[in-house]
């Protein structure tokens, strides 16, 4: 008998039953369907994940001041003030593998416009800070050094800002905020960065020269940096490039072969790395869970095939009368357990699409579905439908012909 007459045959059967062969895939279906949604969540969330720290800029280095100790308990990075401008400049000068370093100053605060008032975050910072950040200009142009130098109030605004004190499609440029009662003029707006990989909205922000920050907004602390620095290094070598400024930062800080550093250097890459990883185990786990579905799905099969060879005893017994083989018997289950598999994987893959669209939709997430998952899925059905499918198709093809014959 040949091939194809074994499928013709197995698809008749199958159709004989349509709702039995229905309910018995269902588990096949739900199966395959979890495991798909679950993947294209997981990718998706990775694909999130890469953007938001994309969108922090590439190559990029944070560092922070010390943690404080007060009375026994240490605070966290940054709670200790360490870092000098001085520490800023030899950082620019003496690393070889630094493009880029700039102050990061904050503080958050009330915004006027002439008819508007916004809370959002004030960033005092040198023009530098833009390409560490990678983030362009959208409508006027940056702050200079010699803004810096001389302290002038100019400001760049990030969309929502302008947004809440101009209105949308607005063009703010030329015009003055006031910051803490203090006049700024607006010399550009920042073309929109979306969320932070903090999960902030990076577009609520007004920028200002660090000089005219700790004048006129939030005071100095002489020579100590109350924030952060930002560092872009050339490609490929954060890694160098945080060894050797923490070691220009221990020579200047005087700290003696093994002891505390009194600062933290962190690497986005790595975070982004972790990040990653975490959130692949994650959907790794849930994907593995929904693997149980196809498992019970697989038993599923193998029930009702076993209860297809009962009712179709006196059937086997006449065709190996007319001369089929017991591998022909057997071909014809073990292809019929396959289609059934086979055919529930495919409304799996489906309904999979469905879901992750509808949750796209739902929680505005782009969803990564990769083809290669959606091969191993039906791979998964058509292995399942021939491990559970060969025991009663072994059985069916085992038949005594005469016994068959005599089965009521």
């Amino acid at each position: 008998m040949s091939l194809l007459q074994v499928f013709r045959i197995a698809i008749l059967s199958i159709l004989r039953n349509a709702m039995r062969s229905f309910l018995t895939v269902l588990g096949i279906i739900i199966g395959v369907g979890a495991v798909i949604t679950m993947v294209a969540l997981g990718e998706g969330a990775q694909k999130r994940v890469a953007e938001t720290f994309a969108a922090m800029g590439t190559d990029l280095l944070i560092i922070r001041g010390g943690a404080a100790r007060q009375g026994g308990v240490r605070g966290g990075a940054g709670s200790s003030l360490t870092l000098t401008w001085e520490d800023l400049e030899a950082i620019q000068e003496q690393v070889r593998t630094v493009r880029y370093a700039a102050a990061y100053l904050r503080v958050n605060t009330q915004i006027l416009s002439e008819d508007q008032n916004w809370a959002c975050t004030v960033v005092g910072t040198s023009p530098d800070f833009l390409p560490i950040r990678e983030w362009a200009m959208g409508k006027g142009e940056a702050f200079t050094h010699q803004d810096v130098a001389n302290g002038t109030q100019v400001a760049i605004l990030g969309q929502t800002v302008v947004d809440s004190l101009f209105g949308h499609q607005a063009d703010p440029v030329g015009q003055s905020i006031r910051i803490r009662n203090v006049p700024f003029t607006v010399v550009g707006v920042l073309e929109e960065k979306g969320q932070s990989a903090m999960g902030q909205n990076a577009d609520d922000v007004v920028i200002i020269p660090h000089s005219t920050f700790l004048a006129r907004i939030s005071g100095g602390f002489n020579q100590f940096i109350a924030g952060e620095i930002y560092v872009k290094t050339t490609p490929g070598t954060t890694a160098a490039t945080a060894e050797a400024i923490a070691e220009l930062l221990r020579e200047r800080h005087r700290i003696q072969p093994g002891g505390e550093d009194d600062f933290n250097i962190r690497d986005l890459a790595e975070i982004a790395a972790a990040s990653n990883e975490g959130v692949q185990t994650f959907s790794m786990l849930l994907a593995s869970i929904a693997l149980v579905s196809l498992l019970v799905g697989g038993i599923g099969i193998m029930n009702i095939m076993l209860v297809s060879v009962t009712e179709r005893t006196r059937e086997i017994g006449l065709r190996m009368a007319v001369g089929a083989r017991p591998m022909d018997i057997l071909s014809q289950f073990l292809v019929e357990s396959v289609v059934l598999s086979l055919t529930g994987g495919l409304l799996g893959v489906g309904l999979g699409r469905l879901a992750s669209d509808q949750l796209a939709q739902r929680f505005e997430w782009s969803m990564a579905l990769n083809p290669d998952i959606i091969g191993l899925a039906m791979a998964f059905s058509a292995v399942v439908g021939v491990i559970f499918g060969l025991y009663p198709a072994w059985k069916a093809s085992r038949l005594d012909p005469i016994e068959a014959l005599r089965h009521e």
